[in-house]
């Protein structure tokens, strides 16, 4: 009994299994194919992927997630579903498609930047935006424009290399406050005409606006919930913005009450352009002072953030890199010698100084992360992203691809000078984006690039530059502070030793 009982015994019960394999295979042979979305790290409840951007600053952990997941690569961060593009082939499909140009909403930064009203950075895709771009690139950052400030940018060079020579010889300086002065200088006499009466109340509420964006904020992570909507720093916002609406009202006003005293024929500034076109309802735009407001916001935001945060990256590589900067000063000292300042007319030429700045803003860009939403479903890589999803491009980390760029963690200047080694002729355009790419690439690219230049010729031609005592090169601090731009985290103290003295006339 027992030899013919156990066959029997063990196909009765395997039969079971097999039957439910075989219903689970018919089942799923009638459904339809779900959408195939891009892999992505394992996730906690309720806070999803989130975790695994608490390892270190976002744009270092999204990339280290991507050598392990691939160059498109779904997270799920606690109410948000994004996907992170990591490679040049990713950032190109996604920059070239229309339904890709939206900003994701930010109750955080709806709150700090919508209610002065609507500038470019923070608008939504639509009308509105198209007008506003039209302004700042016709009137406001046009190259006529940018132009006409070439000589508040030579005084405020002048002035920068003035306040460097006057401490006693030998004696460390910030040079990070330094910088952050000359552009601050430069942007608000480009803006409001001349220095302002408000100065340093004006900076320290553009510094706290800047702070408050710069963090990750609960009401981002979790938009649904009243309880974020609740914490305190909801309200230090509030007391900001106000305080920013106070700063710009007076300063409009002042404005206002010139050009009725008939003093308003000449634009001195760009509140006069602005003033003007409101006046004139021109370009089809209705300019209230809340829109006014919002434009002059952006302006000094990609002025602060941007501009003086790209002068600081590059001052600290220079001095981590000897033979760089020794190449650099030897090209300016060259071009401007025999001459007591430096002037605009003279930077034309100066190609290294040029390659420079492109190789900080490879291995800094302005923002290393860019974020869309997507409008509309859409295949990126071959991979589905469904309507809604925020589509981050990692910029960081396409512009450090081993990929792309021979040696990328080396600061090589070298790599931008000469006819092949152009990145439009190695077809790298979108492995190089350090101002963004697509419909919303920045227009303020000329405006910062004289800045910049201007800022750093006078920096190298004036002074020789030497760490504190005991520092190498290579111990250089290049740690990073993480925000709407990624900063740096220690402030740079150099001694300078003056090599032209400057003549501030």
């Amino acid at each position: 009994m027992e030899q013919f009982g156990m066959p029997a015994f063990s196909y009765y019960y395997a039969f079971w299994p097999l039957l439910a394999l075989l219903v689970h295979a018919i089942l799923r042979a009638g459904k339809k194919p779900g959408p195939s979305l891009p892999p992505g790290p394992w996730q906690l409840p309720l806070i999803g992927s989130f975790h695994h951007l608490l390892r270190g600053l976002p744009h270092h952990t999204m990339r280290h997630l991507s050598l392990r997941h691939g160059p498109l690569m779904l997270l799920k961060i606690c109410e948000r579903v994004a996907v992170v593009a990591s490679s040049a082939d990713a950032a190109r499909e996604i920059f070239h498609d229309a339904a890709l140009e939206q900003r994701p909403s930010s109750p955080a930064l709806d709150e700090q930047y919508s209610r002065y009203g609507m500038g470019i950075i923070f608008a939504p895709y639509g009308d509105h935006w198209r007008l506003v771009r039209r302004v700042l690139v016709a009137e406001l950052l046009a190259a006529r424009r940018v132009d006409s400030f070439r000589r508040i940018r030579e005084d405020e060079a002048a002035r920068l290399v003035s306040s460097l020579a006057s401490p006693p010889r030998g004696q460390l300086v910030n040079v990070d406050e330094r910088l952050e002065e000359f552009v601050a200088d430069s942007a608000v006499r480009a803006v409001f005409g001349d220095r302002l009466p408000d100065r340093a109340a004006f900076l320290k509420m553009l510094k706290q606006a800047l702070d408050l964006s710069s963090v990750f904020d609960l009401r981002d992570l979790f938009p649904s919930s009243r309880l974020a909507w609740m914490l305190p720093r909801n309200r230090k916002a509030e007391r900001n913005r106000r305080e920013a609406v106070r700063l710009m009202d007076d300063i409009l006003r002042l404005h206002e009450e010139r050009r009725t005293a008939g003093d308003g024929d000449r634009e001195r500034d760009m509140i006069d352009v602005l003033l003007r076109i409101q006046k004139e309802g021109a370009m089809g735009l209705s300019l209230t002072h809340g829109v006014i407001r919002a434009v002059l916001m952006d302006v000094f935001i990609a002025a602060l953030d941007t501009t003086a945060s790209t002068l600081q990256w590059a001052m600290a590589e220079l001095v981590a890199n000897p033979r760089v900067k020794e190449k650099a000063q030897l090209e300016i000292r060259r071009a401007l010698a025999g001459q007591d300042r430096v002037h605009e007319a003279a930077l034309v030429d100066l190609r290294y100084l040029k390659a420079v700045i492109r190789e900080t803003l490879r291995l800094h860009p302005v923002s290393p992360l860019i974020p869309r939403v997507c409008l509309d479903d859409r295949k990126i890589l071959g991979y589905d992203v469904p309507k809604g999803t925020i589509v981050v491009t990692n910029v960081w980390a396409i512009s450090r691809d081993p990929k792309y760029w021979q040696d990328p963690e080396k600061f090589m200047p070298e790599r931008f000078q000469g006819e092949d080694s152009t990145v439009k002729a190695r077809g790298l355009e979108f492995g190089f984006m350090p101002f963004g790419g697509g419909r919303r690439m920045c227009p303020g690219i000329s405006f910062a690039q004289i800045n910049i230049e201007i800022a750093l010729a006078s920096l190298l031609y004036h002074f020789d530059w030497e760490l504190p005592n005991g520092v190498k090169p290579e111990e250089v601090d290049m740690s990073e502070l993480f925000g709407i731009t990624v900063r740096r985290k220690a402030a740079l103290l150099l001694r300078p030793i003056p090599h032209v003295l400057p003549v501030v006339k």
